[in-house]
């Protein structure tokens, strides 16, 4: 498989299962309690890692027990830490409520040391990323540092992928460094003004996002699967039961950078990456429900 150089957030994600969210000043039992590694940055890794790209993290962390836990995942997953680590700081960690029926969650981060990586710790990476076949940011770290990274892989020819998450109003001169841009409903009609509940509705913010400079967008959508650009709805691969949505994003961004440094079209990438995220959703946690290769071969 192809190199992907990713850059974004590492946290432990701290998730409590429940059957509702409490309301202000209430408190009340859970369910269930669990303790994983997360972040949007990593998780991504983690699933392009487990669909056999050779890939590299970049970001910053702690020096704590957090940050142990980060490269100990990464190192079972093959991945290569580029790593500032301040010892000023702490390694970020998130807060997720999942409703015990639904499998929804709602999320708080607190990114901790990954909130100042800067545009000087991607030039620090530069080989990295010019030496990658795909580049993949979110928004999770600040927005100068992805822009940084942006620029130096397009300088260097190569793919870039950003996820638009958390979703925030973007610069033109941002999304013109694109290739392919991946925002899900809510982000979509934040970056556009407009709704995204069909395929219908979907092809519409295509043509706003590529007004914005998006080479070409993908528009993700849940149960219904992922609108590409020029070509259409791609459905949903069910894999099973849904037993918690956390990560799903994130598996279909890995598992479609994974497949286009491959050399796959995206076409047929982001049915792939589909199958990643059909059966991330039957199982509990974000990194640890990525699946590897070898099940997606199977589901496909």
């Amino acid at each position: 498989m192809g190199k992907v150089a990713v850059l974004g957030v590492f946290v432990v994600d701290l998730a409590f299962r429940a059957d509702r969210m409490p309301v202000m000043g209430e408190t009340f039992l859970g369910n269930s309690f669990a303790m994983n590694p997360g972040g949007k940055g990593s998780n991504q890794a983690v699933a392009a890692a487990r669909m056999g790209a050779d890939v590299s993290m970049i970001t910053r962390l702690g020096a704590d027990d957090f940050a142990a836990m980060a490269r100990e995942l990464w190192t079972g997953d093959g991945i290569t830490a580029e790593v500032v680590e301040d010892a000023g700081s702490y390694t970020g960690a998130a807060h997720i409520f999942i409703n015990e029926a639904t499998g929804d969650n709602a999320i708080i981060i607190a990114p901790g040391a990954a909130a100042e990586i800067s545009p000087a710790d991607l030039e620090a990476a530069r080989s990295v990323i010019e030496g990658a076949d795909v580049f993949i940011t979110q928004l999770e770290q600040p927005l100068d540092a992805a822009m940084r990274g942006l620029q130096i892989a397009r300088a260097a020819g190569v793919t870039t992928i950003l996820n638009p998450a958390p979703a925030v109003e973007l610069p033109r001169e941002m999304l013109a460094l694109c290739d392919f841009v991946t925002p899900n409903e809510t982000e979509t009609e934040i970056l556009t003004g407009l709704p995204v509940a069909n395929a219908e509705d979907a092809a519409r913010a295509c043509e706003a996002l590529k007004s914005l400079g998006v080479a070409r967008p993908i528009i993700t959508m849940g149960a219904q699967g992922a609108y590409l650009d020029g070509f259409g709805l791609v459905p949903a691969v069910a894999a099973g039961k849904v037993v918690e949505t956390t990560g799903a994003g994130d598996a279909f961004n890995g598992g479609f950078a994974a497949c286009l440094a491959d050399g796959m079209a995206p076409e047929k990438a982001v049915t792939y990456a589909c199958a990643v995220a059909g059966l991330s959703v039957t199982r509990a946690g974000a990194a640890p429900s990525m699946p590897q290769r070898d099940e997606v071969l199977a589901l496909i």
